[in-house]
């Protein structure tokens, strides 16, 4: 598995290609079955009387929509293992599972990215294959669209019965609240069409969810839903349901202190899905993606702060530099230095400045005489990731505000997205 990060583990929930994180109005049932008394009463009905009425709900819930529960699985080839030079090399094949839903009647199934990854984590697994509830044989299934920055992909199955296409209702996790029902569905441990339940356990946790590059580099701080509804590996691209059936989140990593050991994470009651509403968003990018990645959106700005790293060079802040540094620079103890803007693009438009000369000092340069990003929305920017974090559930015609700082004084300026932010 991959790492990355900072203390504590999270882990991507698919398995076999996850991904190890060092930083994973329709009411249905309700009704109360009625009492049963009595010594002649028939064990069944007695049974029935029993229940309460949340049990009701969950099997009346998961007997209705857990038909648009799809188990996928994935293959890629990969150069085998040879440490010695013994045998030449050669290949082999590395396989991986996780969960996703159908999304319409066209058969479009949601998921996690890297649930359907290639190898490495960059682009689309060389096979993807689903199978549905009840069915033996899996069918292939094709991308239509990839968003590594949001850890979220769209698929759909070839040749699939169309009478197996059974897409669950979309909810609204804006109104989420804290103690509400949680119903997780996947396949942990490759165990297909397993059922979990929880409360939301908090409706706006930030952690690092998806890849910043084409299946590489840090995830981009994003609202979660977190819940104590069992999630592990292999339940990742899974739905997470409210009480009435309807989809709130997609399960995708869990906090796994046994995971920093092992390596291999399992449910601690903290498990994070991704806000169903920012897969609303998406999917009709996605479903317009013609196979190919979908991006984050962008304001038409690059970083003026570079550093050298082992491999390659890297925008960071300007909490890197020294405060020394910085103050005889006139610069902020934090933010993102705007190296260029691009012409015709929403930070032109807002009269954005890049910097105008370069100074260079040991294992980087820096852009002077331009603008630094010191928030976006009132929350504080000290990377391109912090940037994406306070653009990536808006879309087109939405208006962001920046905390600037120019020539030493600091100002606000509204920008807003258009249609070269999402291209």
């Amino acid at each position: 598995m991959k790492g990355r990060g900072v203390g504590i583990v999270l882990v991507l929930v698919g398995l076999g290609l996850g991904a190890t994180l060092l930083r994973d109005q329709v009411p249905v049932g309700g009704a109360q079955a009625p009492a049963v008394s009595g010594a002649a009463a028939d064990p069944v009905a007695a049974e029935a009387g029993a229940r309460l009425q949340n049990e009701q709900n969950t099997i009346d819930v998961v007997g209705r929509f857990e038909p648009g529960l799809v188990f996928i699985s994935t293959e890629n080839e990969v150069m085998g293992q040879d440490p010695f030079g013994m045998f030449g090399g050669g290949t082999e094949v590395q396989q991986g599972v996780g969960s996703g839903f159908f999304v319409n009647d066209a058969g479009d199934i949601l998921t996690n990215y890297h649930v359907v990854a290639g190898e490495s984590g960059s682009g689309a697994a060389q096979k993807i294959s689903v199978r549905v509830m009840g069915q033996e044989q899996s069918v292939e299934a094709r991308v239509i669209g990839l968003a590594p920055q949001y850890d979220l992909a769209l698929i759909r199955p070839v040749g699939l019965d169309a009478k197996l296409i059974r897409p669950i209702p979309l909810g609204d996790s804006d109104a989420l609240k804290v103690g509400q029902k949680a119903i997780a569905m996947g396949a942990p441990f490759g165990l297909d069409f397993s059922v979990t339940e929880g409360i939301v356990s908090s409706t706006a946790r930030q952690i690092p969810i998806g890849f910043s590059g084409s299946g590489a580099g840090e995830g981009i701080t994003q609202k979660a839903i977190q819940t104590d509804a069992a999630i592990n590996p292999g339940n990742s691209g899974g739905p997470l349901l409210d009480s009435g059936g309807r989809v709130i989140g997609i399960n995708t990593q869990i906090y796994s202190p046994s995971g920093q050991s092992t390596g291999v994470g399992q449910s601690a009651g903290v498990g994070f899905a991704i806000p169903v509403n920012t897969a609303k968003n998406l999917l009709p990018r996605l479903q317009a993606a013609g196979g190919q990645e979908v991006r984050a959106p962008t304001l038409g700005v690059a970083a003026g702060l570079l550093v050298r790293g082992q491999q390659q060079t890297l925008a960071v802040g300007l909490s890197v530099l020294s405060s020394a540094g910085k103050q005889e620079l006139g610069l902020p103890e934090r933010g993102l230095v705007i190296g260029e803007v691009t012409p015709g693009t929403p930070a032109a438009r807002a009269g954005l400045q890049g910097g105008t000369r370069t100074e260079a000092f040991r294992g980087g340069a820096i852009r002077l005489g331009g603008d630094v990003i010191t928030a976006v929305n009132g929350k504080p920017v000290d990377a391109l990731e912090d940037l994406q974090a306070g653009l990536i559930d808006r879309k087109e015609g939405d208006t962001v505000t920046l905390t600037v700082v120019r020539a030493g004084e600091s100002r606000e300026v509204k920008v807003t997205l258009d249609e070269t932010s999402f291209r």
